[in-house]
């Protein structure tokens, strides 16, 4: 399995989207390594998924036997030392949302195979025994001509009492999620027309090995050009990286992210998907487990603007290292 240079996996995807031919691509959060393969030689590249309907011929029986897991992060000396440098730019009006992550060991005597069998979530991913994803964002579809996006902001844990009515009225939280629905918006408007948000803050539950968080989304819309199949690369391109998971705006977020986080993402918050020869679904590459020298690293954050409190967004980053296995 050989990665491609930028250019070329857009002309792949291009190619085989015009003869509508399936395949899956693992583009990574700085498109240094972007994977696109024909869907039939995915179990054999190593390469297994489950997204919706659609899931790989490599599959395991999972067991409900008890398991350790146990999480190790970052000080909050370490974080509040990139969160102010990310609220120092924000206030100097260099952004108005920007998503900062941090890795965090874990211990746990699961392989990242039973966690990829074993994880309740609707997009999952297991890369070589590299890394696995069990994410619960959709990043876009296109379906008849349709394009929609499912920007997800704002997470919290589930047993706080009146946890929904608290996430929906946070000033914070919905500030942040006004600001990435425009983004989707603005992006979406580069590759289609009529766009338009569909549903605006509706609540997802996702349980977890320990808790169940209550995370909110919306969707966009809009309609994509009848020769739209033979662009595929080309609006997936113009739309990355996902907005929600680097902030606004895009480009100079970016920057400050590169300075402010204190390692490389990989394929952490990139985007993985699979166009089956008529429809395309693509996903967010969050919660994320990287092997590394033998040890595992679960990447994760959260959107800091001007309201943010660093003491509750090192929480959030905490409460988001965890496995969906129930």
């Amino acid at each position: 399995m050989e990665n491609l240079h930028c250019k070329d996996y857009i002309s792949k995807m291009n190619q085989w989207g015009k003869a509508r031919k399936p395949f899956i691509f693992i583009l990574d959060f700085e498109l240094k390594y972007p994977i696109v393969l024909p869907l039939d030689e995915a179990a054999e590249n190593g390469i297994n998924f489950t997204f919706n309907n659609i899931e790989s011929a490599d599959f395991h029986e999972t067991d409900k036997s008890e398991f350790t897991f146990r999480k190790f992060p970052v000080s909050y000396e370490v974080f509040k030392k990139s969160f102010d440098q990310v609220i120092s730019e924000i206030k100097l009006g260099n952004s108005f949302l920007t998503n900062l992550t941090f890795p965090t060991t874990i211990e746990t005597d699961l392989t990242l195979r039973e966690i990829f069998d074993r994880s309740e979530a609707p997009y999952k991913l297991l890369v070589n025994n590299q890394f696995v994803v069990f994410s619960p964002e959709l990043f876009i579809t296109i379906s008849g001509g349709t394009i929609a996006s499912y920007p997800m902001k704002g997470t919290i844990d589930a047993s706080i009492p009146d946890a929904e009515i608290k996430i929906l009225n946070d000033l914070k939280e919905t500030a942040e999620h006004h600001t990435i629905v425009d983004l989707i918006r603005n992006d979406l408007s580069m590759v289609a027309t009529n766009v338009k948000v569909e549903k605006f803050r509706f609540i997802n539950k996702v349980k977890t090995h320990d808790k169940t968080l209550l995370q909110v989304s919306s969707e966009v819309t809009g309609q994509l050009p009848v020769d739209y199949p033979g662009h595929l690369g080309d609006i997936l391109s113009k739309l990355l990286p996902a907005g929600s998971i680097c902030g606004a705006p895009k480009r100079k977020t970016l920057e400050i992210i590169s300075k402010s986080e204190i390692y490389d993402r990989g394929y952490y918050s990139g985007v993985f998907g699979v166009f089956d020869g008529t429809d395309l679904q693509s996903a967010v590459m969050i919660r994320f487990i990287e092997k590394n020298n033998e040890k595992f690293i679960f990447k994760s954050g959260g959107g800091i603007t001007f309201l943010s409190d660093p003491e509750e967004e090192y929480q959030e980053l905490i409460d988001k290292v965890y496995v969906p296995i129930y």
